[in-house]
């Protein structure tokens, strides 16, 4: 697959001059983009109801970076080793339609859903944020971790989010993205139209 030139719209290129040339022309690749659910999506902690259900946070910085991913034509899988039905209702809430639950061997479900898409390895990335991540983070061409991420699984990450887990971190890695393929400046200039005709019409 071709390499875009790097773009030069202002805000892109603030975000891209926060990353390695390298790690800028491997997310330019990218056609398909996975992420791992607690401690990357959430912030890991995990509150049980008092009928045992899990309840988990999602941050809409988050929801909103993985809607644009997937506006502009990447495929956004989610990918957990715990089973919850809200982790399948927040991937219903953002329209994605790859969501695997359960997984235990992330690294042959990363290979199979590439596969299934026709992509090759090189053009899928990764975010996770523990040793279960590990294989599959270094079989991607891009892998993202976060912050809070143990020394060793960050490490092995092409990239690491400097906003928190939950708060953010997945939307900064949505945005460093869309930055290498010269799509961010769109969807800022239409965001920037629609703000103003909602200020303008009546409420």
């Amino acid at each position: 697959m071709a390499i875009k030139p790097l773009p030069t719209h202002p805000a892109e290129a603030l975000i891209l001059a926060r990353a390695t040339r390298e790690v800028c022309l491997r997310a330019a690749r990218l056609r398909m983009m996975i992420f791992d659910v607690d401690g990357v999506l959430t912030n890991g902690v995990l509150n049980y109801g008092e009928h045992g259900e899990t309840v988990k946070q999602f941050h809409a910085l988050d929801g909103y970076g993985l809607r644009m991913l997937h506006d502009i034509g990447i495929e956004v899988a989610l990918m957990t080793g715990r089973d919850s039905p809200t982790v399948a209702r927040r991937a219903a809430d953002l329209g994605l339609a790859e969501v695997q639950q359960g997984v235990r061997d992330k690294s042959a479900a990363v290979t199979a859903l590439a596969q299934r898409h026709g992509f090759d390895l090189d053009e899928v990335g990764f975010m996770g944020d523990d040793i279960i991540d590990l294989a599959a983070m270094q079989r991607v061409g891009f892998a993202a971790s976060v912050a809070e991420a143990p020394v060793y699984v960050a490490q092995a990450a092409h990239w690491v989010a400097t906003r928190p887990a939950g708060f953010g971190a997945a939307r900064e890695c949505c945005d460093l993205i869309l930055a290498a393929q010269g799509r961010l400046g769109g969807f800022i200039a239409s965001g920037s139209r629609s703000a103003l005709t909602t200020a303008g019409s009546p409420q």
